[in-house]
């Protein structure tokens, strides 16, 4: 039966195709038509109708009839449409959603930009990838100590393991925890996961109610912000001032905690901007968790990635009073991302979340257990010699492609950018004025389909202003030279 309206029709054809208002504004940009906010609010909200283009545009983007969507009356029925009709018995065709979970759910670093990297490559293009933090295709190299020990071990690891992880990598992850001074830790506040990854979205799930509130950054990795959601929570973004090495800012972390607010996240060092917090920010972040009795979780993956011969302290060897949960791994500091083992430790006062401890042991009992062969190898990875450290020394590979791409990018004019102090990423800035940016996720698209450059714009990463884009700096400098050679040209005739 057709809706009464043209707002009704639009709506219905939206709910189908999963599509959300700002969709159908990149969605038209890319086919070279121009719709505002709140020209889309209009239709939707049924106080205007679309010219007959913009009518034509989104019948196109959301895939319906254009005269249904006009008047609903429907031109014709596809021949696939009636076909099924006629098997069935003139019941309308069933068709499968994704869940309404997912709505408000985005994870760009593999995202629209990514998919249109893919296809043109199918067809045969050549793309210079700045946009994922996997060592591997850039030449970095497994220790060979750790290949050869996993091979070793191999016919040992064909079985489950407990689902917490393996004694051996539990152990060599609880004396580590002891180097960073992380307090009151056993090995029973040790679990091991198919990397990082995994462990967030178990964590989330045991902790978030529909409607409880987690501080997360702004810029975040992404991961974070899709797994609340999923969860049922509500992310809400605090923000990392530039201006400040882009540090947290504390007052909007004040400003933004309410009675639902159950934790706060950090991630140090900061994915995308290569951040690395001191300890008297930590120190702040921990007074303001004391205050309101929040939960830290701290996403230190890139720990041993530090430059300048700045130190990484964890956040929770400052709040033994707190309940506090460290995450890191093996996928960054020793190149093996494909392997998938990363760890959490729970440490602090456990006392208060002896329930929501039992929540996630029930959660990793339900998955069995993470790669055993990947933990087989974590006492060797984090014992003796960490090759890791020959990259970010003076000299070192990673130091240097930093020290290139920190002075190169901000050559450009019109660019600017805070230089990173740990991990591999930078995060620069666009004068979005001078090149008239509206929409970051389209300048992207632009440089992908113009230059052949691949790389995640800042909307990606809860970024809320079109104004910033994140690079990956793994390749080595000849190939960094090329991509920026060829964004200094881009930018030299680019406006949106």
């Amino acid at each position: 039966m057709a809706k009464d309206t043209f707002a009704d029709r639009l709506k219905q054809a939206m709910e189908q195709r999963g599509k959300k208002q700002i969709d159908l504004i990149h969605a038209a940009a890319g086919q070279g038509v121009k719709i505002g906010k709140s020209h889309i609010s209009q239709y939707v909200n049924g106080k205007n109708i679309p010219r007959a283009d913009i009518l034509h545009c989104l019948a196109t983007i959301l895939n319906v009839d254009e005269e249904w969507l006009k008047s609903g009356q429907t031109a014709e029925v596809s021949f696939q449409e009636q076909e099924h009709m006629e098997s069935t018995g003139g019941r309308p065709m069933r068709e499968f959603r994704k869940s309404s979970k997912l709505n408000n759910v985005l994870y760009d670093v593999r995202g629209p930009v990514v998919d249109e990297a893919a296809r043109m490559e199918e067809a045969g293009t050549q793309i210079l990838k700045l946009n994922i933090g996997n060592p591997a295709p850039f030449g970095f190299r497994t220790p060979d100590e750790v290949i050869y020990d996993m091979r070793r071990q191999l016919t040992e690891c064909e079985g489950y393991s407990p689902a917490n992880g393996l004694f051996s990598a539990r152990k060599a992850i609880m004396q580590y925890a002891q180097l960073k001074q992380i307090p009151n830790v056993s090995m029973e506040d040790i679990y091991t996961g198919n990397g990082v990854s995994e462990l967030i979205n178990i964590c989330m799930s045991a902790l978030l109610d529909d409607g409880d509130e987690i501080l997360i950054p702004s810029p975040d990795y992404p991961l974070w912000t899709a797994c609340a959601t999923l969860a049922g929570g509500t992310a809400v973004h605090y923000i990392c001032d530039e201006q400040s090495d882009w540090y947290p800012d504390m007052e909007d972390i004040r400003k933004k905690i309410t009675d639902r607010t159950k934790a706060i996240v950090i991630i140090n060092p900061n994915n995308p901007t290569g951040a690395l917090y001191p300890r008297e920010v930590l120190e702040q972040i921990v007074e303001i968790a004391r205050e309101h009795q929040l939960i830290i979780f701290s996403d230190e993956i890139y720990d041993r990635l530090v430059m300048d011969g700045e130190e990484h302290i964890s956040i929770a060897s400052l709040a033994p009073d707190l309940f506090c949960v460290t995450y890191s791994g093996l996928s960054k500091s020793h190149m093996i991302a494909g392997f998938r083992i990363g760890w959490m430790i729970l440490s602090g006062n456990k006392s208060v979340a002896k329930d929501y401890v039992e929540g996630i042991k029930m959660l990793s009992n339900m998955r069995l257990c993470s790669n055993v062969p990947a933990q087989s190898i974590v006492q060797t990875a984090l014992g003796g010699h960490q090759s890791v450290k020959s990259y970010v020394v003076q000299g070192g590979r990673i130091r240097e492609q930093r020290d290139f791409i920190y002075k190169a990018l901000t050559d450009i004019p019109g660019i600017s950018a805070v230089k990173p102090k740990a991990a591999f990423y930078i995060f620069p800035k666009i004068d979005v004025k001078k090149f008239n940016i509206v929409d970051d996720e389209k300048f992207a698209l632009d440089l992908l389909r113009d230059k052949k450059i691949l790389l995640i714009h800042g909307g990606g990463f809860n970024w809320h202003q079109p104004d910033h884009f994140r690079v990956v700096y793994l390749p080595r400098i000849e190939v960094l030279k090329e991509s920026v050679e060829k964004m200094a040209d881009f930018f030299s005739y680019y406006r949106q």
